[in-house]
């Protein structure tokens, strides 16, 4: 095989791997239909009538506090924003391709940019009811969103899939014992 043949064979595997791989990636989420915040109530209103262990490096009061001020500050404003040019290429591209797949990846023991640290306080069950009742909160909320730090402007139901997508994240570190 001459050095073009193995340049032009070796783009074309990694093109076809590529493609392969987003794929497999956009073809392994869950139903965009059903991830509505309704149907995240219902999952964590039977959490709490579980024994729920943490996998992960934060603790279950760390994790629900972390969701439920997630959803809170869509609707009074984060406290730090990656840039305008982050959020209008990078933020807006990663929503979009999570939106699709009904499946968001992000650093799980990542706090919100500017948001206060988490003690590892043993209240998971006062996290919860703080997640569920933002969650509520949410559902009930007319006024103007604010921008996401990272994904920018969302409309409503594009921040319902945001943060049942988030939860669903968070998920994964989360055991029914």
């Amino acid at each position: 095989m001459n050095r073009r043949q193995f340049i032009a064979a070796s783009v074309s595997g990694g093109i076809l791997i590529g493609i392969g791989s987003g794929y497999a990636w956009v073809n392994d989420g869950l139903d965009v239909n059903k991830l509505t915040i309704d149907n995240a109530l219902i999952t964590l209103d039977n959490l709490a009538d579980k024994t729920v262990t943490s996998t992960g490096q934060w603790n279950l009061y760390q994790i629900f506090s972390h969701a439920a001020q997630s959803v809170e500050y869509s609707m009074t404003g984060y406290p730090l924003h990656k840039s305008d040019t982050f959020k209008n290429t990078v933020g807006k591209l990663a929503f979009s391709a999570f939106s699709t797949k009904g499946k968001m990846i992000h650093g799980l023991s990542e706090e919100i940019p500017g948001a206060p640290l988490f003690e590892k306080r043993d209240d998971a069950k006062g996290a919860l009811l703080r997640l569920i009742q933002s969650l509520k909160d949410f559902q009930q909320f007319a006024g103007e969103l604010a921008p996401h730090f990272a994904y920018g402007v969302l409309s409503k139901d594009e921040y319902g899939l945001a943060h049942v997508m988030h939860l669903h994240n968070h998920f994964d570190e989360i055991s029914i014992v």
